[in-house]
């Protein structure tokens, strides 16, 4: 092929990456990831066989050659290097190497950003292409804005933090094109600018508010110091100050009238619960370093190292996200899970921007005012990842922008732009090479392609499958639609065998209409599948967690006596493993307290929990369960009742009466509040008390009594017909019931 075919093809690659932007295929597993990942993944794949063969028969277009190498270009090579040698100390090499399907951020999908900046380099050489493609991206953030605009706050990316980063990345490109406009379509760009500046703001993101404010206050220090104009610099440094004063004033008098009312401003506060888990989880990550410094504990593994300083007082900030598989701070993820080396080579990629944009400015390459631009934006995105992680869309915007500074360290618009290498070149007719590469480059991308990425769409869509079939109450074709799904055998089965064990020990009572046969396969199943994940992982606490509870109800419901009796002494084992691997993550200990219980073993549950209640005194679920533990027998000594309401009320103190599930303990707290005349605390339990006797038609009497002397007689009303259907004899009197009711009504009594 000719020089100008393959250039069209990979250009056209390069913008068709941006598609996975808005791409949400929702017959996946985790649609917002896995369809834009693994639709990348099968581009880059393709287009690097096309670029492979293009440098064999063309080798002036290679990168690699010495005049285009430069510090970015090894920086990036290193990291890629440090990422691979975290491998030798890597706790989990799965993880590390494929990563999980919630995230797609293993070694493998990496390496796809890396050959897309290769191949950007390579076939951007002038500034008509890279306005074409920062276009390119600006379009694509635009789309992504209207979205978020149209009611849909993390649009097309599933994600508000990164659809922030986008905005953040694009308003960028979009005012360095503004400016290098010499036509009065210039004006146009105001339109994308202001639609994401909206989206940004609907996403919320307190982290983004920041990197975003910081950077606009480094721009105008930047054009104020550097600029030659007197006046312009007087004025941007006057600006700056002015702004980098309000900021102080701001947030020293955020309950100010000016500003207690502005919500961004609101939302950014050290005080807010995320802020303060992302503490917790830098402490975790901070200490772990000293102990694995130099290549961290392998890749994508953080979660390990949370799990194992796990602070109880997480749990006085938030009861939900309580797992964090990424520390949430870039710079300490980086540093933890790769170590020195890992951070070092991603620091020295930042170190090699910084070199060539101040040499790209002191030579006249880009002036003052794009300097200032690409710094800020730099700084908006160093600084905003100081609270999240990078993802695809940060990372294919990242690529762009490294590959922006390397042509403008590079490359003069007379020296190696794509005029001159093409004449240099000049067309050729096939070659053998040429074909080889596209034959035997193309044969294995091809099987890596079907391996990694068409098996786990099948696996993928098999699991969706599976999980419907949860949904609709049929246990038995759930397993075989996950059967179906994990036959692949492919690198990327965790998460599939993670949902299917999830689904089928929180489900297990649909066995039911099983026989027992068919019930002793699937338990069978769901145990090798769960124990598979924890051979991938053995100090996971999740999964451990996991396979303890699918143990305990192998030891309940298998049909034989003795592998009951083992299941029962494993699940003990495995649930002791999941607390070893986080000792200070309390709700471990409520599913060990639930396996001791479910042994008859009431007296060592009880330390459990009793030892739970003591890891954070405010977690009130500890007291709930302990409560439940000395109520649910159907006879209780007086000291039991004692012990039992004390810590049930407890719980209901702090609004925890959805956390008692069992009958007995529900009826008791009734029969306490009915001699307290507490009324409103008693129609709150017989709501409960509903859900788990649910055909008692006494129950739904007293609740249908209780909405009417509280005067809500709308549910009072539906309440009856309730009864109605449960107990058709009741049907006169309920009648009857409804019709005073409906009488109150109208009187307005």
């Amino acid at each position: 092929m000719s020089q100008k075919i393959y250039l069209i093809i990979l250009k056209t690659g390069i913008y068709a990456a941006f598609l996975s932007f808005i791409i949400v295929a929702n017959n996946l597993l985790f649609p917002f990831i896995t369809s834009k990942q693994i639709y990348f993944n099968i581009l880059i794949e393709v287009l690097f066989v096309v670029w492979m063969a293009f440098l064999i028969k063309y080798p002036a277009w290679q990168p690699f050659k010495k005049e285009n190498k430069n510090l970015i270009t090894w920086g990036l090579v290193a990291f890629f290097g440090a990422l691979l040698m975290s491998l030798l100390a890597t706790v989990d090499v799965n993880m590390s190497f494929w990563g999980d399907i919630e995230r797609m951020l293993g070694i493998f999908h990496l390496l796809h950003f890396l050959v897309f900046y290769f191949i950007i380099i390579t076939v951007m050489k002038n500034a008509r292409d890279w306005k074409f493609l920062l276009l390119v991206s600006v379009i694509t953030g635009t789309l992504v804005a209207l979205k978020a605009v149209n009611g849909v706050r993390h649009s097309y990316i599933g994600n508000a933090a990164y659809v922030a980063a986008v905005y953040i990345f694009n308003i960028y490109f979009a005012i360095i094109l503004f400016f290098k406009e010499k036509s009065n379509w210039k004006w146009l760009y105001l339109l994308p600018i202001m639609l994401m500046l909206q989206g940004f703001i609907i996403a919320r993101i307190s982290g983004a508010y920041v990197g975003l404010g910081f950077s606009v206050i480094c721009f105008f220090f930047l054009l104020g110091v550097l600029h030659k104009n007197k006046k312009i610099k007087i004025a941007t440094l006057v600006l700056f100050l002015l702004m980098a004063g309000s900021t102080y004033w701001i947030f020293t008098h955020k309950d100010h009238s000016l500003v207690k009312d502005i919500e961004p401003i609101q939302e950014i506060s050290i005080g807010k619960n995320t802020f303060q888990t992302r503490l917790i989880s830098w402490r975790a990550a901070i200490n772990d370093f000293q102990k694995h410094w130099f290549l961290g504990v392998g890749h994508g593994n953080y979660s390990i190292i949370f799990d194992k300083y796990f602070d109880p007082s997480f749990f006085n900030h938030t009861k939900v996200e309580t797992y964090f598989d990424r520390a949430h701070n870039n710079i300490l993820d980086i540093a933890s899970t790769t170590g020195i080396v890992g951070l070092l080579t991603y620091l020295s990629i930042f170190v090699a921007l910084g070199i060539y944009l101040i040499k790209a400015y002191r030579r006249g390459r880009i002036g003052v005012l794009e300097f200032s631009l690409i710094s800020s934006l730099l700084i908006a995105y160093f600084v905003q990842n100081l609270a999240v992680f990078d993802s695809l869309v940060t990372y294919i915007s990242l690529m762009v922008l490294l590959g922006y500074v390397h042509w403008i360290a590079n490359y003069e618009e007379n020296n190696g732009n794509i005029k001159d290498v093409l004449n240099k070149e000049g067309d050729k007719a096939w070659i053998n090479n040429e074909i080889y590469a596209l034959g035997g480059i193309g044969l294995i991308i091809l099987m890596i392609m079907w391996n990694y990425n068409i098996l786990p769409i099948k696996m993928l869509q098999g699991t969706i499958a599976g999980q419907r079939a949860f949904a609709e109450k049929d246990f038995s074709r759930a397993i075989d639609e996950y059967r179906e799904a994990l036959k692949y055998d492919t690198p990327l089965d965790r998460d599939s065998r993670f949902t299917l064990v999830r689904s089928a020990v929180s489900n297990y009572w649909q066995m039911s209409k099983m026989s027992q046969d068919e019930r002793d396969e699937d338990i069978l199943y769901v145990i090798e599948q769960a124990e598979k994940n924890t051979a991938l992982s053995p100090h996971d606490t999740l999964l451990q967690m996991q396979l303890a509870r699918s143990y305990d109800i192998a030891s309940k419901y298998l049909s034989d006596q003795n592998k009951r009796e083992e299941y029962a002494k494993l699940a003990i084992d495995a649930i002791d493993r999941s607390i070893a691997a986080s000792p200070g993550r309390i709700p471990v200990y409520f599913i060990k307290s639930q396996i001791l219980l479910n042994q008859g073993k009431k007296e060592e549950a009880l330390e459990v929990l009793e030892y739970a209640a003591t890891l954070n005194d405010n977690y009130y679920e500890s007291y709930c369960q302990i409560g439940q533990v000395y109520l649910m027998p159907k006879e209780v000594t007086p000291e039991e009742q004692e012990i039992g309401m004390e810590n049930l009320l407890r719980c209901f103190d702090n609004g925890g009466y959805n956390l008692v599930v069992t009958p007995n303990a529900i009826k008791r707290g009734i029969n306490y509040f009915i001699t307290t005349g507490e009324e409103d605390k008693i129609l709150k339990l017989y709501e409960q008390l509903v859900k788990y006797e649910p055909r008692d038609p006494k129950n739904w009497i007293n609740l249908a009594k209780l909405y009417d002397s509280m005067g809500k007689y709308k549910k009072a009303i539906d309440t009856a017909k309730t009864v109605i259907q449960i107990d058709p004899n009741t049907k006169a009197d309920a009648e009857e019931f409804i019709k005073t009711v409906e009488q109150k009504m109208e009187n307005g009594s």
